[in-house]
């Protein structure tokens, strides 16, 4: 018996609305495939990509970025912004994870002779002066050689990119020797040739290490484009004006930066004054040497008068309060040159004088230092003193086209510092804590042209134990023959 089966329309309605769902179900998966697949396609190539918990870009108009990232392609910043955008619109082989980290702008040193970190404690708590003339300009004159260049460079280099700087202003002898370390161990710099009135290492006195300082602007060219080539005539009281006159004229026709100690001391007040009947900044204005870029180094004692030539000059001023206090040379009125405009930024001074190349006390003391001078806890604010460190160093010294602030199109340099630490909790500002709290063990990773130097606290360029060893071995051989010197 055959049976015959009726439907009524609340079947059809049900088998309707199964198929439906069904083929909702089919159309979404394939909706979210074909979305898969098209992100993959859209999403661009870059070589790395960086993390941050925060990202301090110390660009105003997006100052912090929380759980941020930034892709760079051929060493260039290419865009900015939180973490999963960046995953979501960029691919990369590397990426650099942020957890616990902050992400900023590696530091800016405006002010070195990075080579001296072979005379690091030779020669402490003397005055200036006699630190200078009786201990410093000697030992240089029968220690310094290509091979302590090479030897000093290195081991300041590793100190630096340790302690995140990834650009610095170096004066000393020997630059060319010096270019070559710092193309091998990533870092970027501005290479100021040394010139003195008297006899130095390599030299007889102006006329050759002059000479030489105008034939390595000329002729030098950094390979990867990091190291820039300029003159460094060591003061306005080792150098006279005829001779400043011709290093002002050798960089406007070279269009190369200066970097100069000016107004460091109140010995140099005194000097210029007998010999001039001028003070340092006035007296080399007048000589016409502010035509250039020029970075003045310490400017410790400027009149209200030169604060205002200064600002109208554009010219970089660079605050070495470790330095300037360890030799007692006095306090730089940073806080009125800022407010009167000038470009400044800071720096640590040569190793014989501070005695490491450590930013992060240079930034702490800045920010306390005038403080506690002027009775005022609102002047050099956080954000202020790590603006020196970064942007404003980089304008300083004529670098902010390059580095300096985490923006697209700038060269990325680029530094992460650990939050994990104890003396990092709990974190309420992280600005607040990068000026007051962190130290320079702190940084984990530092990156110069989107090459990775260090990651995780371990060295990629150098070989930090080689490099250890040669300082030491050199070392031991300056303090045999300061022995054998001293029978």
């Amino acid at each position: 018996m055959k049976m015959t089966y009726k439907f009524g329309p609340a079947y059809y309605a049900k088998l309707y609305y199964v198929k439906m769902l069904f083929l909702g179900i089919v159309m979404s998966i394939f909706t979210q495939m074909s979305t898969a697949q098209a992100n993959a396609e859209i999403q661009k190539n870059v070589d790395l990509i960086v993390q941050g918990r925060y990202v301090v870009t110390m660009d105003a108009e997006n100052p912090v970025i929380e759980n941020g990232a930034v892709a760079v392609k051929d060493g260039v910043i290419v865009a900015v912004g939180r973490a999963d955008d960046i995953t979501a619109q960029y691919t990369a082989p590397k990426t650099v994870t942020g957890k616990d980290r902050v992400l900023l702008p590696g530091l800016v040193n405006g002010h070195t002779h990075t080579a001296m970190v072979m005379f690091r404690g030779m020669a402490d708590d003397l005055a200036f002066m006699t630190w200078l003339k009786e201990y410093i300009f000697p030992m240089e004159g029968q220690f310094v050689d290509p091979e302590f260049i090479e030897v000093g460079m290195n081991l300041a280099c590793l100190e630096m990119i340790r302690g995140g700087t990834t650009s610095f202003v170096d004066m000393y002898f020997y630059p060319e020797k010096g270019a070559e370390v710092i193309e091998s161990c990533g870092l970027r710099a501005i290479m100021a040739a040394p010139a003195i009135d008297f006899p130095s290492p390599g030299f007889k006195g102006w006329d050759d290490s002059h000479g030489a300082a105008v034939s390595f602007v000329k002729n030098y060219k950094s390979k990867s484009g990091r190291v820039i080539a300029g003159f460094g005539p060591h003061s306005p009281y080792t150098v006279s004006p005829e001779h400043l006159g011709q290093v002002s004229d050798a960089a406007l026709a070279l269009n190369a930066p200066i970097s100069i100690h000016l107004a460091e001391d109140r010995a140099e007040l005194s000097l210029i004054k007998e010999r001039y009947d001028s003070t340092p900044i006035a007296h080399v204005d007048d000589l016409g040497l502010f035509r250039n870029k020029v970075i003045a180094a310490h400017v410790v004692h400027p009149t209200a008068a030169e604060i205002k030539i200064l600002a109208r000059q554009k010219i970089g001023v660079i605050h070495n309060p470790t330095s300037n206090m360890k030799t007692a040379a006095g306090v730089s009125p940073v806080p009125e040159m800022l407010k009167q405009g000038v470009r400044m930024g800071l720096g640590t001074d040569g190793a014989a004088s501070n005695n490491d190349l450590n930013m992060w006390e240079e930034i702490r003391l800045a920010a306390l230092l005038h403080k506690g001078i002027n009775y005022d806890p609102t002047v050099m604010s956080a954000p202020t003193v790590l603006r020196m460190a970064t942007i404003g160093g980089a304008e300083a010294v004529g670098l902010d086209h390059l580095v300096g602030d985490i923006v697209v199109g700038k060269r990325a340099d680029l530094i992460q510092m650990d939050l994990s630490g104890p003396h990092m909790t709990p974190l309420y500002d992280v600005i607040s804590h990068l000026v007051y709290a962190v130290s320079g063990s702190d940084v984990v990773t530092t990156i110069v042209d989107g090459t990775i130097l260090m990651e995780d606290g371990k060295f990629l360029t150098l070989d930090a134990e080689k490099v250890r060893a040669d300082a030491n071995a050199l070392a031991s051989r300056i303090s045999q023959a300061l022995k054998e010197a001293n029978k």
